[in-house]
């Protein structure tokens, strides 16, 4: 897939198998899984509705976790709405389902909004699942309609600056359900 520019839309199947994986993407607030949350410092605000954990901040929900120096967590009437990460890279990950891979993803800011039903991976993220890799400025992802948007950018490690992503050929992550790496049923 050539990109257009500095902006790529890709293949939605592709990338929600590749990437994130499951319905909800980050942390659920359907679930009666609790979301746990340790750091050296915290501030909360009630009448804000605002929580801010400083200094090693570890959000875990289930066997999802993110790790950041800085996590803010944004509360409405339903509960959590909004959570804000940042570090050095902040680190995200999540167990696969069935055939897939953990999920491991890091960015400098990593934005989970659950009103707007999407993920955002910013600043020098890099996405990777069971082989899979997925490189760019700003990744987002709409887990509702399931579907990525990715924008390169100047790299000042001296990279391309553009969107890059590695995927595994079909034949080296065939699933026992006939599915390949890229989450397609199509015959070889």
């Amino acid at each position: 897939m050539k990109p257009s520019g500095k902006r790529s839309r890709l293949h939605p199947l592709l990338l929600a198998t590749a990437l994130l994986a499951g319905p909800a993407a980050a942390f659920n607030l359907d679930s009666d899984t609790p979301i746990k949350v340790a750091a050296n410092s915290a501030r909360l605000d009630d009448s804000a509705g605002t929580a801010v954990y400083t200094g090693d901040v570890e959000l875990t929900q289930g066997e999802t976790r993110l790790e950041a120096d800085r996590v803010v967590l944004y509360r409405n009437d339903q509960g959590v709405s909004r959570i804000e990460a940042a570090g050095s890279p902040a680190h995200y990950r999540q167990p696969g389902q069935e055939a897939e891979g953990m999920t491991d993803a890091r960015a400098l800011n990593i934005t989970w909004s659950g009103d707007e039903s999407l993920v955002i991976f910013e600043r020098e993220a890099v996405i990777e699942q069971g082989g899979n890799i997925f490189r760019g400025d700003i990744i987002h992802y709409d887990t509702v309609r399931r579907v990525v948007t990715a924008e390169g950018g100047a790299s000042p490690e001296g990279g391309s600056g553009r969107v890059e992503m590695v995927i595994q050929p079909r034949n080296s992550a065939q699933s026992s359900d006939g599915k390949g790496s890229d989450g397609s049923s199509e015959s070889q």
